[in-house]
């Protein structure tokens, strides 16, 4: 199949997706990303590139939450919000440490997030907001 044909069948993809679905390739995408970057510590540019692109998403989602035409209630926002500074501190002691270690939360929660928004919800809202956060560390030890 020729790589026009490839890329229209890619682009007709993305049209049939939900919002929902949209954002859970992407934390999908960056648990991925994450993953592969805990095997190749010693390449520094992969490594910093899985977690820039872990934090221009987040970032994304932050920008979303402040948005005044955001919708969702103020205590889910809140809530992911809270998360959402949590991902940014863990994403600077991973990028200061480079230890793999300290990318296994980041990547549980982009997969926890996903598989939640995956999850059909009746009634449920679009967006970050249907997924429930993963359990603390307090609460997973």
């Amino acid at each position: 199949m020729s790589k026009d044909k490839i890329g229209a069948y890619q682009q007709q993809q993305k049209r049939n997706l939900t919002p929902r679905e949209v954002e859970a390739m992407a934390f999908t995408k960056a648990a991925l990303l994450l993953e592969e970057a805990k095997a190749k510590t010693k390449n520094v540019d992969e490594y910093a590139k899985a977690l820039r692109f872990n934090h221009l998403l987040w970032t994304i989602i932050q920008a979303d939450l402040t948005d005044p035409a955001n919708q969702l209630p103020d205590e889910i926002k809140a809530n992911v919000m809270s998360l959402s500074i949590f991902v940014d501190k863990q994403t600077t002691k991973a990028l200061r440490s480079s230890e793999p270690r300290e990318l296994d939360i980041l990547i549980t929660i982009n997969r926890n997030l996903a598989a939640g928004l995956r999850t059909n919800v009746p009634g449920a809202q679009a967006g970050v907001a249907a997924a429930e956060p993963p359990p603390s560390r307090a609460e997973s030890v």
